[in-house]
């Protein structure tokens, strides 16, 4: 099960010339402030680099299947991991400009401001997510607050410990909320994990502390920096833009988490670990998650689309993160702005990706005869699972 080709560590000036696609998400910045300061078809701009632009570049660019050699040490990805790093106070002053600048707008009517803070969370979402969702993994302590920090400005903290507490623990069984089930379409999918993904973090956090022998309370409960930083982020908003841009800040929030949902949606739709009896399921591999080898969308998105290989090894940063063919994981005929888009529309994303699972299931499982356990959305967090 070995990734397709690997190349060797190149040059620090290549190292550099190879990170700078990663650096394109910066030119949203730009972006968000044209709209801002003009409004009209400038407010269009936002999502279309996101989902368009990048879309045409896939078709342009192609796929990319090279992967980098694993023995690359942390000084050569200094170029890649300074982008992650910066991405928190670069957002943090776009998204606090605009919310003092945009209620004292006049220029902006109701309908154009809230369509701005829309393309905000389409910032928050698409870019600032996914990078917190790199920097949480990492051992280093100000990253992690950097990936808390980003979660905090879309009021969605405890996606951290859903994540590494829960997701990654139980990808591909019932008891992972995130696992969109088969034929289970995004506008069902979306309001159950909303309630799921709360209820089981928070007992996965209580459950951690109860096997120290520490009550929910407890100072070490990660949920008091969540509860004190999206707190400060209200605060913030309020102070910035008085009860419009506290408005407006709820509003971006709300489109970055809906964009969330649509990409943990693909990412595993379909896809099951089989079941070992007695709750106990197969290690989790590569087959368990959709792969998308496609070069420009993986540029935006910093390899998240190489799926399949963060959940086979989590702690790797996302420059060295590997692509697998078809022998050894599921592929996405798309990148994941196309797919996120097709997710909108159920009968099309069935009409898509049904018959890839059904593929994939005889590739992988042609043993398996009665899929219907396996498509059941059973509890999330059963007594077992604690």
């Amino acid at each position: 099960m070995a990734p397709k080709m690997t190349t060797i560590p190149a040059p620090r000036v290549a190292r550099l010339a190879s990170a700078l696609p990663f650096w394109l998400s910066l030119g949203m910045f730009p972006l968000a402030i044209l709209a801002a300061l003009n409004g009209g078809w400038t407010l269009a701009l936002l999502p279309l680099s996101s989902w368009g632009l990048f879309s045409l570049l896939d078709a342009i660019t192609g796929l990319n299947e090279d992967n980098a050699a694993l023995d690359t040490p942390d000084s050569g990805l200094f170029w890649y991991r300074i982008v992650t790093i910066l991405w928190f106070p670069l957002q943090i002053l776009l998204l606090g400009w605009l919310l003092w600048y945009v209620p004292r707008a006049d220029h902006l009517d109701t309908v154009e401001k809230f369509a701005l803070f829309f393309g905000m969370g389409v910032i928050s979402g698409t870019i600032g997510i996914n990078y917190a969702h790199e920097l949480m993994h990492q051992k280093s302590a100000l990253e992690r607050w950097l990936g808390d920090l980003l979660l905090a400005s879309v009021l969605y903290s405890h996606f951290r410990s859903e994540h590494l507490r829960v997701h990654h623990l139980w990808v591909g069984t019932p008891r992972d909320p995130v696992t969109a089930r088969y034929n289970e379409g995004f506008h069902r999918f979306f309001p159950r994990v909303l309630v799921q993904c709360r209820r089981s973090a928070w007992k996965a956090e209580c459950a951690m502390l109860a096997r120290r022998g520490l009550p929910w309370w407890h100072r070490s409960n990660p949920y008091w920096r969540y509860w004190a930083l999206q707190l400060a982020m209200v605060v913030l908003a309020l102070a910035l833009g008085g009860w419009l841009g506290l408005l407006l800040f709820l509003w971006q929030g709300g489109v970055a988490v809906w964009q969330l949902e649509l990409v943990n949606y693909i990412e595993h739709y379909g896809l099951t670990r089989r079941h070992m009896g007695e709750g106990k399921y197969e290690h989790v591999l590569p087959r368990h998650s959709w792969n998308a080898a496609h070069r420009a969308s993986n540029w935006l998105l910093i390899n998240l689309q190489r799926h399949s290989d963060h959940h086979y090894k989590p702690d790797r940063r996302f420059p060295l993160l590997q692509t697998y063919g078809q022998d050894d994981a599921p592929q996405l005929p798309y990148g994941y702005p196309l797919m996120t888009l097709a997710a909108m529309i159920p009968p099309l994303w069935r009409r898509t990706m049904n018959p890839h699972v059904r593929a994939w299931r005889r590739q992988f499982y042609p043993d398996i005869t009665d899929w219907k356990p396996y498509n059941k959305a059973l509890n999330p967090m059963p007594r077992a699972a604690h």
